[in-house]
């Protein structure tokens, strides 16, 4: 994803690779016993490979959206079972899992059934930690206790879901009116959840809540022609029946009046009347139920490492203080005689970097694709065969982030970037050279597109996600736009290192916010000084990692990680470093952690000697 004005959405919707996994997403990988590089590989195991395939089944009925977004459609009639039974099932599954992986020996196993062993036991055993920090309460995940905030709602969450059904059948369009038939009880269940929280403690902070009442505005309109859910009645695809379209429409219609509509209302009361005021005061995630703990799951969970919260700190430190004297050094070229801040300010009030037309912007991203497209090759030895599109965002959206929607995990959908066109005043043109690279390709589309085309790795990993392997490659797909053949006016350079340096802010302003006592106007003012954000951005973006702690480490950490890792191959290998292989080497084995990744360029850096002692070098050539 990425975090324009307005932001927090997550543009990846987040899946269930496993029905173990909860929403951890945290390995932390001890590379021995990996079978890292071994003489003779071992056939690949059946037994373990039924036993993936038989995980991911079993998650995608536990998780019917995760089935939905991967283009599996047998489950879309129906939502997660949020009941206490259910997730308390869930959880004691983790430990049949770790039992069942805990029999298959890694020294016999083959390279990559060693590492998907790994990366899914390690999953079982960090929903386990997270679980005995919850004790017996009804949450699972390190976000699980917080079921709405600033960054979205059940409502909005299934106005995405319903972008990811196909909509083609009368048996489509049956599955979602069962969906919203099943709503109501969906904001039941999350309401006790909510409750439950209000009783322990596992509350966030009121200070970020005051924009949490106007998610639900769309949602509760007199004319329900202008509800978002209402949307996939108002055009029906070509083998849905005349007859049908009536019966569908009338069903959809009086699902959400009489139905949809009365339980968002009595969903936004609790949420205003009860909810809300029952917020903590406290800002830092140290004051939630062992909050230091917390805070630690949940920083390794976003960066998959084990670094500590002082130690990101500090890299946070370092970073803002060599993007911003690359920033400045760039502000003085163009001959800018004034402050950071005072530059900003400046390129940001003059007109010529703002659309007046949504229909002009969309087109300009379009031919930004055009061109991306044509020099990818340069930089890929192999590229996804998945299509993407570019759209503009729903209207109901508002000022939200621009964001990618994944293409279906079989190829029968398309991937897209999504354009915010609604909020023209606050998108400069500058802006849109990166933030395409970063959401499209070979940001979030390339990768996961490439992922899921992987079938040689068992399913669960082709649709694997770690944040800071997912935003750490797109943040570094930001810096290969010199190489595709963009930023090649100052104003795009500026715009590219501005929001690097809004990523390093984030590893200061988040653990100082959890871990080091800071405040919401300390952490706004940072990201002000330093980013040059307006004050309504800043505070958007402060407020989302209040709401959800450690999250933004994994961007800026992942990042220079793969940085860290080509420049490491760079030097090992000399003229014989090849940037295409290398970035299929990042890319081929789906998501993995920092330290899994470190492991794997290691093993291929090792190959490539190999390779040279075997053939001289102009042999390449």
């Amino acid at each position: 994803m990425d975090e324009r004005p307005g932001a927090g959405r997550l543009s990846c919707s987040a899946s269930r690779s496993a029905f173990v996994r909860g929403s951890a997403g945290l390995i932390l990988v001890l590379v021995a016993g990996l079978g890292i590089a071994r003489a003779a590989e071992p056939q690949p195991d059946a037994r373990l490979a039924a036993f993936f395939e038989s995980e991911y089944r079993l998650g995608l009925r536990e998780y019917p959206e995760s089935a939905t977004y991967n283009g599996v459609h047998d489950y879309d009639d129906r939502f997660t079972d949020l009941s206490f039974a259910a997730i308390a099932r869930r959880k004691a599954h983790a430990a049949q899992v770790i039992a069942s992986l805990e029999r298959f020996d890694p020294r016999t196993l083959n390279h990559q059934d060693a590492i998907s062993r790994r990366l899914m036991l390690d999953q079982a055993r960090l929903g386990q930690s997270i679980d005995a920090l919850y004790g017996s309460l009804p949450f699972a995940g390190i976000g699980g206790w917080l079921r709405i905030s600033p960054t979205g709602s059940p409502l909005q969450s299934l106005v995405g879901l319903s972008k990811a059904m196909p909509f083609a059948t009368t048996r489509d369009y049956e599955n979602y009116l069962k969906r919203l038939a099943a709503f109501p009880e969906r904001l039941s269940q999350t309401t006790e959840l909510m409750r439950v929280g209000m009783r322990s403690g596992w509350m966030p902070p009121r200070a970020i809540m005051a924009r949490v009442p106007s998610q639900f505005d769309a949602f509760v309109v007199v004319d329900v022609a202008r509800n978002p859910l209402y949307r996939p009645f108002q055009q029906f695809g070509p083998d849905v029946p005349a007859a049908d379209r009536v019966r569908l429409e009338a069903a959809g219609r009086r699902l959400l009046v009489d139905e949809v509509t009365p339980a968002t209302v009595a969903f936004r009361r609790f949420v205003v009347d009860d909810y809300i005021p029952a917020c903590k005061e406290a800002l830092a995630a140290s004051s939630l139920p062992g909050g230091e703990r917390y805070y630690a799951l949940a920083a390794e969970e976003s960066t998959t490492t084990t670094a500590t919260p002082a130690a990101i700190h500090q890299v946070g430190l370092d970073e803002v203080a060599r993007v911003g004297n690359e920033i400045d050094a760039l502000i003085a070229e163009l001959g800018f005689s004034g402050t950071r801040t005072a530059f900003f300010d400046h390129i940001r009030s003059d007109p010529q970097f703002y659309y007046t037309n949504g229909d002009d912007m969309l087109r300009d991203y379009r031919d930004i694709a055009k061109r991306v497209d044509a020099e990818l090759p340069k930089l890929f030895e192999t590229l996804p065969r998945l299509p993407y599109g570019v759209r503009a965002m729903e209207a109901y959206e508002g000022d939200n982030a621009e964001h990618y929607t994944p293409g279906a995990l079989d190829g029968s959908r398309a991937g897209y970037f999504e354009a915010n066109v609604l909020s023209l005043s606050t998108r400069p043109r500058y802006d849109m050279e990166n933030t395409f690279l970063h959401e499209a390709v070979p940001g979030h589309h390339l990768q996961l597109a490439r992922a899921a085309e992987l079938h040689g790795l068992p399913t669960f990993r082709r649709e694997e996600s770690f944040t800071a392997y997912l935003e750490g490659w797109a943040l570094y797909a930001e810096s290969l736009g010199p190489a595709l053949g963009l930023y090649r006016d100052p104003y795009s350079r500026f715009s590219a290192l501005s929001w690097e340096m809004v990523r390093a802010c984030r590893l200061v302003i988040d653990t100082g916010l959890h871990a080091f006592g800071w405040s919401r106007e300390q952490s706004i003012a940072y990201m002000m000084d330093n980013a040059g954000l307006q004050r309504g951005f800043a505070t958007a973006e402060i407020d989302r990692y209040i709401a959800s702690p450690g999250q933004a480490l994994g961007y800026k950490i992942g990042e220079l990680k793969i940085k860290a890792l080509r420049d490491r191959a760079k030097a090992a290998l000399g003229d014989r470093f090849d940037l295409r292989r290398f970035h299929n080497v990042i890319l081929d084995d789906g998501a993995l952690t920092m330290t899994l990744l470190e492991a794997r360029v290691d093993e291929w850096i090792d190959g490539e000697r190999r390779a040279a002692r075997a053939a001289p070098i102009d042999a390449k050539r």
